[in-house]
Order: structure tokens, then sequence, then C-alpha cells
């Protein structure tokens, strides 16, 4: 079963490093760059950093992280890491208008109770009535979606991005025992449909 596990987290670093090749080859060869930062992923103290290059007259790559690698007090956390690239068609110009994009994504995550993410504890939980506070829950998960967008000039550099997208996400889950041995419990899987990505973003053009 780890072994099992290690082999998904290799696949998914194989697509990271490939992922990253092709977004420094697109950056190498555009004369049009743009860095930013989610402002919803500040507010709860994840760290994140997204970078879009232009790669023909109204299209654009866009590749987006985000990881959260803090412990909450009572030893609650929410740890995760993701990558989302997506490629997006403006309507007008690039960097300025609407838009709509295509996107896939990987991550991982180590999350145990807190009161607002009871919800997702409860979904990828095989027993969902239990006391979530006594449980964690570890794996990866893996999906795509479409999105849309509005990208609003303010000065000179400066942007604001707004961007919502639905699609579907595999999770691969393991739910442990919270206690000094980390007993493993059980292993499941789930299909979710739903919001793949939401995003209002700080935009600084650099090329």
């Amino acid at each position: 079963m780890r072994a099992k596990y290690f082999i998904k987290k290799r696949d998914s670093l194989k697509w990271i490093l490939m992922i990253c090749v092709l977004t420094t080859s697109f950056v190498a060869n555009s004369q049009e760059l743009v860095v930013k930062t989610n402002l919803l992923y500040d507010a709860t103290a994840t760290i994140n950093l997204g970078v879009e290059v232009g790669i023909a007259p109204k299209w654009t790559l866009d590749l987006s992280g985000n990881y959260n690698p803090w412990t909450l007090s009572d030893n609650k956390k929410v740890k995760h890491w993701m990558l989302q690239p997506e490629v997006r068609y403006w309507t007008c110009q690039k960097f300025n208008g609407w838009f709509v994009g295509a996107h896939v994504h990987t991550g991982g995550y180590n999350v145990n109770a807190t009161n607002w993410l009871i919800d997702l504890g409860k979904y990828l939980s095989s027993f969902p009535n239990e006391k979530l506070g006594d449980y964690r829950n570890e794996g990866w998960f893996a999906g795509g979606g479409i999105a849309v967008g509005y990208h609003w000039l303010i000065v000179k550099r400066w942007s604001m991005e707004f961007s919502t997208g639905f699609g579907y996400t595999y999770f691969d889950n393991s739910k442990y025992e919270q206690n000094e041995c980390n007993t493993l419990i059980g292993t499941n899987s789930k299909h979710f449909w739903g919001p793949t990505k939401a995003s209002i973003s700080v935009v600084f053009t650099i090329l």
C-alpha cells in the first residue's frame, strides 16, 4: 500500500517537472509575462504564486501553485500543495478583459478536522458520522476543468484578475488515527464534480 502511494507521488512529480520545463520554455520565448498572487489563498496563509505568459495573439499559458505547511493550535492542520496549469483564450486581447480557459490540477494534502473543514473531512471519510477530530486524512488528488475570468487593468503594470472554474477532481485518500503510531485505518477514493478554482489576484506585468 505504501509502495503504491509512493508510485503515485513519483508520477505526480514527473508531471510537475514536465510542466515546469514547458513553462520555462514558454517564458524564455515570450515577450509578455506577468506574475500574480491570489488574495483568497493569502487570506488563509497559504503560500502561492502564479506566472502567465503569452503564447499567441489571443492565447496565454497560466501556471499557479500553492503550498500550506502550517500546523495550527491543537495539532490541527490543512497542509497541502497544488499545481494548476491553464491554457486561456482572450476575447479581445491578452491580459485585458474576458477570457475562458481549460486547466488540469494535481496535489497532495494532510488534513485533520478544523471548524471550517468539517464538510471536507466528512466527504473524504468512509465514515461520515464519526468524530473527525480523532482522525487524519492524507492523500493526493488530480483532475481538470474549465474556467472563466476577467482581467482589469488599473495602472501601468498593475492589474486585478477575477476567475472561477468548474470541473472534476479524483481523491485517493488514506485515513489514520490521531495517535503516536498514526495507525492506518483504511483507504478510499472519491470522485468530485464541482468548483476547481477561485481567484481574486493582484497581477504585476514584468514584460
